[in-house]
């Protein structure tokens, strides 16, 4: 991936927020695939002629298959008070899931207990009851175009590992393309229709209410969306 095609949503000396898409892993792994990470410190290498290495701090995450706003620190003040925010809940991620079916109820709110760790699969256990070392996860969803897919926005309350797939297929709608927690069949580029589409936190330097938003990807999953928007 070349820094020429990184999708900026926002740019300052304290943050830098950029659209992932679907695919792309925020952060290094064991396969060693190319990261969001490397291509935004790339970017800021170049634009600025640094030399030496580029300060970015990884404040949240997104799942690989996952597209949407991944907020960045560039610099180690920004990337700590913005930890924080995410740590105290104080910061508000709005989600569009695409899944198979429609929710009984036009909106609600999902309390489950999910596990900390995945297991040997890379699943995450969910229970309606809690266990031994899971952790209450909370959302809110609301339907916006029901049918035989759904599309759900979806405003996690709590940050847990995979906790709307999780949540989600616990429903009964697992999202489109997430066949690691019960969808039908996979997407041909191995995403999954979650999308991160806004972000809403206090800027880390003054408090500046900031608002982030990745565009909706198009066709695929999504279509059916776009042609209920269009």
């Amino acid at each position: 991936m070349s820094p020429r095609i990184l999708d900026i949503l926002h740019e300052d000396n304290h943050l830098l927020a950029v659209a992932k898409p679907a695919g792309l892993l925020v952060q290094g792994d064991r396969t060693g695939d190319e990261t969001l990470t490397d291509v935004c410190k790339a970017y800021l290498k170049e634009k600025y002629e640094k030399p030496g290495n580029v300060y970015l701090g990884l404040v949240h995450r997104l799942d690989r298959p996952v597209s949407g706003v991944v907020l960045l620190a560039r610099t180690s003040k920004a990337a700590s008070r913005l930890s924080a925010q995410f740590r105290d809940g104080k910061v508000r991620k709005t989600y569009l899931a695409v899944v198979e079916g429609r929710p009984s109820r036009s909106k609600g709110e999902l309390v489950h207990h999910l596990a900390a760790r995945a297991d040997a699969s890379g699943r995450t256990r969910c229970e309606q009851s809690s266990f031994e070392g899971s952790r209450e996860s909370r959302l809110i969803y609301k339907i916006l175009v029901d049918g035989a897919r759904s599309v759900l926005q979806v405003d996690p309350i709590t940050g847990r590992r995979h906790q709307i797939r999780v949540q989600l297929s616990a429903l009964g709608c697992p999202i489109v393309g997430d066949v690691k927690y019960g969808a039908s069949e996979p997407l041909s580029d191995r995403s999954v229709a979650l999308h991160a589409l806004r972000l809403e936190c206090a800027h880390p330097v003054g408090g500046k209410p900031m608002v982030f938003e990745a565009p909706t990807p198009v066709g695929g999953p999504w279509s059916v969306l776009n042609e209920e928007t269009s």
